[in-house]
C-alpha cells in the first residue's frame, strides 16, 4: 500500500474459493483474465484485498495451486485475521478487538458436547476461530442449541454456518463483514479509503461483506443456495448489489462494468494486442506484452512474420536481457530466439502472468517498471522478478522503447527448466 499517496481509486474485496477461483476451470482462464485487467488498470491506485475462510496454511496452498495475484491484504479465516502485503504482517490492534467475551476454551469445553459436530483439520483451528463438519440437515437445531449454550457461559459468539457442511464458531466481532468495516475504518483514518469499493462472494460466510455500509457488491452466478437465500431475503431490490450472470472471476468483471469502477474489458479479450498498440501506461505496456508472448509460444498469432516485426520494434537495437541464471545477452539474439520458438507450446498448457507491477519515471521518459513473471508450462511453474527499463517515444509518448530487461528466479523456481525461458 505504499505505493499509495492517497485514496484508493477502486478496492475490491473478493472470496477465493468459487469466487476469484473457479475450481471447474482448469486451466483458470477467467482468473487470468482478471489479473490481467487488474495489473494493466488498477494495481497503480488501486487496493485488492481476498477475503477468504482459509486459514494461512490452505491459503497459502491455494496460492501454489492456482495464478492468483498478491493481494494488499488478506482477510483469512471467516475474518478473524487480517494481514498485509506479500509478506503477511498482522493488525495486532483486529486481534485485541477480537478477544472481548471471547474463550476458545471455553468454546471447545462446549461443543465438545455436540456429537453431530466433527473437528475440522488442526489447520483450520485459529486464536479465534473454531472449525467442524456439520450435516446440512442438523444445522438449523445445532446451530440454535450451541448458541445458547455459548451464551449461558458468557461468551458473546458469531456462529456461521456455510457450503452446506461448515460451521465456524468465531468472536461475535469477527466475520467478513467486520473486518472489512474494520479494514475501512482504519484506511480512511490514514487517508486512504477508497473511492468505491467492490465486494464479490458465493457462499454463506460471504454475505457479510454485502452488509457494511456504502459498498457496492456482487453475487457471482454460480453462488451458493444460502447466499442466494440472504439475496432474495434482503437485497433484491437494492441496486448496489447485484446477482452477476457469469460465473468466478467473471462475474467480477462483470459488476466492475455494472458499477462503472473503470475498465472492464481485459486485455486478454483483446484479440489483436500488438498490433493495435494502444498503450495507456507501464503497466499496460507490460501486461499487453506478455500476453502477446504466451500467444506467440502457443503459435496462436496469425500472420507471424508481420508481427514479429512489431514484436522486435518494442525493443532497442542496442538493449540487452539478463537472464534469471546470470547470462547476460543482446537483446536481438534474445529476440532470434524468440522468433523460432514460435507454436512451441502449441496444444500444451502454457500461460504466462505478471503480479505486482510498479513503475516510476526515473528521468524525463524513462521508466522503471517491476514485477513478478510466472508461467506455467504443463505442470511446472516459473517465476522470476523482473525489472524492465524503458523509455517512452518522442513521437509516440504513450509508446515505450524496451532498453533493458533483467530478471532472477523467484525462490529458486525454474533453475531446473532454464532452457524453455526466454524472456
Amino acid at each position: 500500500m505504499d505505493r499509495l499517496s492517497g485514496s484508493a481509486n477502486v478496492m475490491i474485496v473478493s472470496d477465493l474459493d468459487f469466487t476469484m477461483v473457479d475450481h471447474d476451470d482448469p486451466e483458470n482462464l477467467a482468473l487470468l483474465r482478471f489479473n490481467a485487467l487488474w495489473e494493466a488498470y488498477y494495481r497503480h491506485d488501486s487496493l485488492l484485498v481476498f477475503s477468504t475462510g482459509r486459514s494461512p496454511t490452505i491459503y497459502g496452498d491455494l496460492r501454489k495451486q492456482n495464478p492468483l495475484l498478491t493481494p494488499d491484504i488478506t482477510i483469512m479465516s471467516v475474518g478473524t485475521e487480517i494481514a498485509y502485503g506479500e509478506s503477511m504482517v498482522p493488525d495486532d490492534g483486529w486481534k485485541q478487538y477480537l478477544d472481548h467475551k471471547w474463550d476458545r476454551n471455553v468454546v471447545l469445553e462446549e461443543t465438545a458436547k455436540f456429537p453431530e459436530l466433527t473437528m475440522q483439520s488442526e489447520t483450520e483451528q485459529r486464536p479465534h476461530k473454531v472449525s467442524f463438519y456439520l450435516e446440512k440437515g442438523k444445522a438449523p437445531n445445532i446451530v440454535k442449541a450451541l448458541s445458547n449454550c455459548l451464551e449461558k457461559r458468557g461468551l458473546d459468539v458469531k456462529i456461521i454456518y456455510s457450503n452446506g457442511i461448515a460451521l465456524d464458531v468465531l468472536p461475535q466481532a469477527a466475520g467478513k463483514g467486520r473486518a472489512l468495516a474494520f479494514l475501512l475504518e482504519k484506511l480512511n483514518a490514514d487517508g486512504l479509503g477508497p473511492h468505491n469499493t467492490l465486494v464479490c462472494g458465493d457462499s454463506g460466510n460471504d454475505a457479510e461483506l454485502f452488509t457494511v455500509p456504502e459498498v457496492n457488491g456482487v453475487l457471482v452466478s454460480n453462488a451458493q443456495e444460502e447466499l442466494l437465500h440472504w439475496y432474495a431475503e434482503n437485497a433484491r431490490s437494492n441496486p448496489q448489489i447485484i446477482h452477476a450472470t457469469e460465473r468466478c472471476a467473471a462475474g467480477i468483471l462483470q459488476a466492475i462494468g455494472n458499477f462503472s469502477l473503470g475498465p472492464n474489458v481485459s486485455p486478454r479479450d483483446i484479440r489483436d494486442c500488438m498490433s493495435s498498440r494502444k498503450v495507456l501506461g507501464p503497466s499496460h505496456e507490460v501486461v499487453m506484452f506478455y500476453i502477446f508472448y504466451e500467444r506467440w509460444r502457443r503459435g496462436e498469432v496469425e500472420n507471424p512474420k508481420q508481427y514479429m516485426q512489431t514484436f522486435k520494434s518494442v525493443f532497442h537495437s542496442s538493449g540487452n536481457c539478463v537472464h534469471p541464471s546470470g547470462v547476460d545477452q543482446p537483446m536481438h539474439q534474445i529476440l532470434d530466439t524468440l522468433e523460432k520458438a514460435f507454436g512451441d507450446k502449441k496444444d500444451q498448457y502454457f500461460r504466462v502472468w505478471v503480479d505486482g507491477v510498479s513503475f516510476a519515471e526515473v528521468s524525463l521518459g524513462s521508466w522503471l517498471v517491476k514485477f513478478d513473471k510466472w508461467e506455467i508450462s504443463g505442470n511446472e511453474t516459473q517465476g522470476c522478478l523482473t525489472k524492465v527499463l524503458m523509455n517512452s517515444k518522442v513521437d509516440a509518448p504513450h509508446h515505450y522503447t524496451w532498453m533493458h530487461l533483467h530478471q532472477t528466479w523467484l525462490d529458486g523456481l525454474g533453475e531446473k527448466d532454464d532452457v524453455s525461458w526466454l524472456l
